[in-house]
């Protein structure tokens, strides 16, 4: 297995390069350092020499991809904005903002707030989707299988963005339940959390119960199913004790993946309700156009979901001893 984790942890260095070089050429394609210098200063008139000053102690003023006055071959593609920087994420240096802040500590402090909305949302629905699902593959064929996989199409169909202003809407600004955004640390900051976790498990509840009915329903008509059914097992035993239970495979596949992505939390929902976490860093951050901030945390994402999907495969080893990492 050691050799396995190795060797997939190799096979990730490609890759993180390929994420890391449509990072900067989506992000270059649309500002250039001037631009960023500008966004940054925040002055209207700006003069050139105050843009080069900022771009120098930056970085910006390097080439970049092909360093054409530099020394040499290896200097000609080493000497560059897309190497420099390329190399600091990969030793996990971070460095500073464009607009001055440490990025590592401003991630240490955001992803609790993040973490504090991504894990109750993300327990709770996996449980909710389940729980329902089982109990449509239960009643398969029936009218309530029926009716709930046209509201389970209902909900998916609709923005998950709608839910979102429809619930501070209603159970903020016409009924008072719950702040209509804010955070707070503590017992006395889940008012502010409990509307955006149920928000959340209801957005997704369609597609997780279709996905997860799906997988039982599969599983139902195995041989290993009629074989229980005819040693006189009642239905929910079956369910409970044999369907469930090798559906796990499949159901690892979605949860154990997520798992390491759940600190970087969510864009739009902590943007709408003004969550200090990960999730309105990145926004905050592509809107004042700060690309420090924006390759560090698309470099982390495409980390953590690397390790999430190494973790995913080890995993298969615990669920199912026929499985073999090799």
């Amino acid at each position: 297995m050691f050799a396995y984790i190795i060797r997939r942890l190799l096979y990730a260095i490609p890759i993180l390069i390929g994420v890391n070089l449509i990072t900067f050429l989506l992000f270059f394609m649309v500002n250039t350092p001037d631009d960023m210098a500008r966004a940054q200063l925040g002055a209207k008139q700006v003069t050139p020499e105050l843009i080069q000053s900022w771009k120098v102690k930056r970085g910006y003023d390097k080439p970049l991809f092909i360093n054409i006055q530099a020394d040499g071959t290896l200097a000609t593609l080493t000497q560059t904005l897309f190497v420099q920087e390329s190399l600091k994420l990969f030793a996990f240096e971070f460095g500073a903002s464009d607009a001055g802040r440490d990025i590592g500590s401003d991630i240490k402090q955001r992803m609790w707030p993040s973490l504090e909305l991504a894990l109750p949302t993300f327990i709770i629905a996996l449980i909710t989707n389940i729980s329902l699902a089982l109990l449509l593959v239960l009643f398969r064929g029936s009218a309530l299988d029926t009716s709930m996989m046209v509201i389970a199409v209902m909900i998916m169909s609709i923005s998950g963005l709608f839910y979102i202003i429809a619930g501070q809407v209603v159970f903020s600004k016409l009924w008072h339940w719950v702040p209509i955004s804010g955070f707070e640390t503590g017992w006395g900051g889940i008012k502010f959390i409990i509307l955006p976790v149920l928000l959340g498990v209801f957005a997704g509840l369609g597609a997780g119960v279709r996905w997860y009915r799906s997988i039982f329903l599969e599983q139902i008509n195995q041989d290993y199913v009629r074989t229980a059914r005819a040693k006189g097992l009642s239905e929910l035993k079956v369910l409970f004790g044999h369907v469930l239970r090798n559906g796990m495979l499949p159901i690892l596949t979605g949860v154990v993946v997520v798992i390491p992505t759940l600190f970087m939390g969510s864009l739009i929902m902590e943007s709408f309700f003004g969550i200090p976490g990960l999730g309105s860093y990145t926004i905050d951050a592509i809107n004042s156009q700060d690309f420090a901030i924006v390759k560090a945390m698309v470099f982390l994402g495409a980390v953590l979901y690397i390790i999430g999907l190494i973790l995913t495969d080890i995993s298969y080893t615990l669920f199912d001893p026929r499985v073999k990492l090799s």
